[in-house]
This record gives structure tokens, sequence and C-alpha cells, in this order.
């Protein structure tokens, strides 16, 4: 309900009072110059009596209360609104379906992580077409599109074949507004990192690091940055017991459990959160400030200070915002950025049809984000089809991606 509607209904509530069946409130009381008194409807000014009935103490004619033009619009006006607002789903995205990664080779992309990291591939398709086109801003693109699964949470690999992809510069840093990772959870990080160490793999952190008991939110989580095969920042870490997700705790064999979230650096974090709570309609789930020669290691960057808030739906993994208070001057992501890039990511929401549409038009009417795709999505009056996803830049860059769905 809105705040002009929640207003005009009780304003016309604290207009009248509902009698006991059969009967009707009447005004009683001497007039006096106290305020209560003045008040005809204050209830203890009011008691049920017979119509007709004349109150011995007061000499006027007994009277009923009648509802004031105004009044009755108003409460007419207002539930009116209440039944509308209850009939209408809400304006938030439902899900993080997935994570898309463009890469520069699927092939080798593949073997890394279903070998490496234990992903399991579930499908593979090549699309191209008007339709590729509109979504992802890239003129005469063909993609291979690889969908892998650990746990429960799910990635895309992207393979654009057409135009070819310029890869990620060779001085990227962990606090570049342009940074962006997955969070793999591990049940041993020992094992983890001993396992990424026989696979010649990257490192991005100088070690695995536990973060102290100094920083309650945080203290005891071990966690370790390393590179895939185009360079692209990822993250194994592991939760202690009372912190992360029960199911991480869970008995089990596995090395690689999931993901627990995707991580992106922003210049402000209440400017995110205009855009990712208040519009996508995300939740806080924690936030913390991560400071120490420990997260420094773990980020590699000197003497760093983050703000961090972490923002989850109903399912999927969560999206932690990344706010680096030192170093203060980070560097942004080209603005001409293409969704074929090695260093593009995007977020795949899911939302309702009518939500999604409500969502787009808001973030295009507002300076959150811009559009990516070339073409808007709209809803046909009496369509039976779903509107097309659209792919949008946040204020910092990071591209993500708002499908309709009919569920």
């Amino acid at each position: 309900m809105s705040s002009f509607s929640l207003f005009a209904f009780r304003f016309s509530l604290s207009r009248f009072r509902l009698a006991p069946s059969g009967r009707r409130f009447v005004a009683t009381g001497e007039v006096s110059e106290s305020a209560s008194e003045r008040n005809p409807w204050k209830p203890s000014n009011l008691h049920p009596a017979p119509e007709g009935q004349r109150n011995n103490n007061k000499p006027s004619r007994p009277s009923t209360f009648n509802l004031s033009p105004f009044s009755l619009f108003a409460l007419r006006f207002s539930l009116s609104l209440l039944l509308l607002t209850a009939s209408l789903p809400a304006q938030s995205v439902t899900a993080v379906e997935s994570i898309s990664i463009t890469v520069s080779d699927l092939d080798r992309s593949l073997a890394f992580y279903t070998e490496v990291l234990n992903f399991q591939k579930i499908s593979e398709r090549e699309v191209h077409g008007p339709e590729w086109e509109s979504l992802t801003g890239v003129f005469g693109c063909r993609l291979r599109i690889a969908e892998l699964k650990l746990g429960q949470e799910r990635i895309q690999l992207i393979d654009y074949l057409t135009p070819r992809s310029l890869p990620i510069p060779d001085d990227a840093r962990a606090s570049d507004q342009s940074f962006q990772h997955i969070a793999i959870v591990v049940s041993d990080m020992d094992r983890a990192y001993a396992r990424l160490r026989a696979h010649r793999v990257e490192h991005a952190s100088t070690a695995p690091q536990t973060l102290p008991i100094t920083n309650p939110d945080a203290a005891g989580i071990r966690a370790f940055y390393f590179r895939d095969p185009d360079a692209h920042f990822l993250e194994v870490i592991s939760f202690p017991e009372g912190k992360g997700d029960p199911r991480w705790h869970a008995p089990t064999q596995a090395l690689f459990l999931g993901i627990d979230h995707t991580a992106i650096v922003v210049e402000s974090t209440d400017a995110s959160l205009a855009l990712y709570r208040d519009i996508l309609g995300l939740r806080i789930a924690g936030t913390s400030m991560n400071e120490g020669d420990e997260q420094a290691h773990l980020n590699n960057v000197e003497g760093a200070k983050l703000r961090i808030t972490t923002l989850r739906t109903d399912h999927g993994p969560g999206v932690e915002l990344l706010e680096y208070l030192h170093p203060a001057e980070t560097r942004p992501a080209p603005k001409d950025a293409q969704a074929s890039d090695i260093a593009h990511w995007q977020i795949n929401f899911r939302a309702g049809p009518h939500s999604a549409i409500s969502m787009t038009q808001r973030l295009l009417n507002s300076p959150l984000a811009t559009p990516i795709s070339r073409q808007i999505p709209q809803l046909e009056p009496g369509g039976s089809s779903l509107p097309a996803p659209i792919m949008l830049r946040d204020v910092d860059q990071h591209a993500f991606v708002i499908t309709p769905s009919g569920g």
C-alpha cells in the first residue's frame, strides 16, 4: 500500500467507529473547553443508545455518525489500492539462476572446471542470430555456451566464436572495479590448495588466509584467490562452524561443494544497494569490515580495507559487494567493454514477467543502470509468450541479465 493510501485509510477510519449489531453510537456529554471534551468522537464521549432517545445531560437532539463525502471517498479509494496491491506479484528477482563467464577457448575451460574443480557439464549448445545480437549487444556474434553445475549452483562458460574476444589486461588487480569472482566452497582448505598446486594454477593470493578473531563477522573463514586459464579471478573458501549455509557443514566426501556467492568490486555500497536491494529486491544477508594483514594477502592488495555487504535471493548464490575503503582510488572499468570481452561476467537473475518488466522500466528511468541489449522487452497485453531477457550494466559496469519466468 502506498504512503498516501495508508494515510487515507487511517484518516477515514479515524472519522467513524463501528457500532454493535443493530445499534448506533450517539454523541453525548457537555461541551467543555478541554481538548478531549471538544472532540465528540472521543471514545469516552460515545455510548450506545436507542434511536430517538434524548440524553438528559445534553440539551441537543441526539445524532448518529455519518461519513463525510471525502471520508467515504478516501475509504473506498484506499481499500481499492489495498486490493490492487495485494493482487500484484512481488517486484523482485526470485533467483540467481547462474553466473556467466566469457572464455577464449571453451574446450580448455571445460577441462579446467570439470577436471580441476569437479564441475559437472550439463549441456552445450551453439547459437547465433538476431535475438542473440539483440541480447548481447554484439553484432555478428556466434557463441558456444556450456552450462556446468557444482552442488546446487550453475555457471555458464561462453565462447564467442565471432567476434574474437579481447583478453583480460595483464595488470588486472583484485581492487579494480571490473573485478568479479565466484567463491567455491570446499570441505577442506588444505586439500583444496594442494589440488590447485598440483594442477599448477596461477596464484592471486600469496597463500590461503584465515581471517582473524578481530573480525567477528568473518573470523575463522579461510580463503584463497587464484586464476583460471583466462586469468579470471576465482576463490576457494571454507567456513568454520556457525558461519555460512548449514549445508556447507553436512558430512560429505566431496572436496568442492558449490558456489556460495559471486563478488563484485563497487565504488559505492550505497549506490549499489539502490539497485540490487531497492529495485531488484535482493535482501542484505550479512555485512563485515575486513582489513589487516590476512585480508591484504588474500586480495594481494597492500593495506586493503573493505566494506563487504552480502545480498541474497531465495535461490542461488549470493551477490557480495566489495567496497575498497583503502586504497580509496580503485581503477574504474572501461566504458566501452563488450559482452564478448574475456573480462565479461554476468549475473543471471530470474523474475516473474510483470516484475521483470517493472524492474527494467525503473532501471531505465534511473541513473543506476544502462542497457547492453539493443531491444527493451515488452509484455504484450493478453500475449501468451514471455518477454525477452535483457542485459544491463550497473554503475560500475558489472553486467546482469533479467530473464522473465512463467513461474
